[in-house]
C-alpha cells in the first residue's frame, strides 16, 4: 500500500510528461507506482536490473562504492530522469549502488517493456537517446568536478541541483547525506553550510537546509551545476523550469 500516494500520476516524471498522448499511451499500461522510501538501496552494485525507474518527487543518486566501504556521487536522477535501462543494454548488472536520498515515490516499468516500446515509438526511443547523452554530460562533469574543485563549490551544487528537481527551497538534506555525496568527512559538511549560513546563502533546522539566497548560491557553485543544466535544457527542454 502506498500511503498518501494514491493521488500521484505517472506523468509527475517530466520525461513522462513530456511524451505525446499516443507514446505515453504505448507505456501506461505497464507502468506502476513505487514508493521509496529514505535510504533505500534500489540496485546494488552487480545487482541484476529489472525495471526502470521514472522517479516523481525524490532524489535517487548513483555511487561509486569503493573497497575501503566509501562511496562517491557520480550521477543524480530527479523528476527530469530515468534509471536502470542504461544498466540493462548488456549485461544486466548495475555499475553503481543506487540509492535514494529522501522519501518519494517513482514509476518504474520492466525492461523488456521499455525495449519493446521504444522498438516501436520513435519518440520514444528518441527520449532516451536524448536523456542518455544528458547523463554522459553530467557523469563526465561530476567526475571532474570531483577531481579539481572545492568542497565548497562542489556543496553549493549539490544544494541547487537538489532544488532543481523538488522545486522547493526547504530540502530535507543532512549533514551526513551531503557528506556521503561530497566523500568527505561529516565534519567538513557542517564546517562548509556553517560558512555558506553566515554568509546568508542558506539556513539550517534539524534535518533541513533552507535556500535563502539562490543567485548567491549559484555565484558560490562551480561551473559544473550550470554545464549540466544547460545539456538538460538543451537535450530535454521540458524537464527543467526556466527561471
Amino acid at each position: 500500500m502506498l500511503h498518501g500516494f494514491k493521488t500521484i500520476t505517472h506523468r509527475k516524471n517530466r520525461l513522462l510528461a513530456a511524451l505525446e498522448p499516443e507514446d505515453f499511451s504505448i507505456l501506461e499500461p505497464d507502468l506502476e507506482i513505487v514508493e521509496l522510501p529514505k535510504g533505500k538501496v534500489v540496485y546494488e552494485v552487480g545487482e541484476t536490473v529489472r525495471h526502470t525507474y521514472f522517479p516523481h518527487d525524490t532524489i535517487v543518486s548513483l555511487t561509486t562504492v569503493l573497497e575501503n566501504g566509501g562511496s562517491v556521487e557520480m550521477a543524480v536522477f530527479g523528476r527530469e530522469a530515468m534509471f536502470g535501462f542504461v544498466s540493462s543494454r548488456v549485461s544486466r548488472q548495475s555499475f553503481g549502488r543506487y540509492v535514494t536520498q529522501f522519501l518519494g515515490s517513482a514509476s518504474r516499468i520492466t525492461v523488456e517493456k521499455l525495449t519493446e516500446a521504444a522498438g516501436q515509438r520513435l519518440k520514444i526511443r528518441q527520449m532516451i537517446l536524448n536523456f542518455t547523452e544528458a547523463l554522459m554530460v553530467q557523469t563526465l562533469q561530476t567526475v571532474a568536478c570531483n577531481a579539481v574543485h572545492s568542497v565548497e563549490a562542489r556543496c553549493c551544487r549539490w544544494i541547487l541541483s537538489t532544488r532543481d528537481r523538488v522545486d522547493r527551497d526547504a530540502l530535507p538534506l543532512t549533514h551526513e547525506t551531503l557528506a556521503e555525496m561530497l566523500g568527505v568527512q561529516r565534519s567538513t559538511v557542517s564546517s562548509v553550510t556553517r560558512a555558506l549560513q553566515v554568509a546568508g546563502l542558506i539556513s539550517q533546522g534539524r534535518g533541513v537546509i533552507t535556500i535563502t539566497d539562490r543567485a548567491g548560491l549559484e555565484e558560490m557553485s562551480c561551473e559544473c551545476y550550470r554545464t549540466i543544466r544547460r545539456s538538460f535544457e538543451r537535450l530535454l527542454p521540458a524537464t527543467y523550469d526556466r527561471d
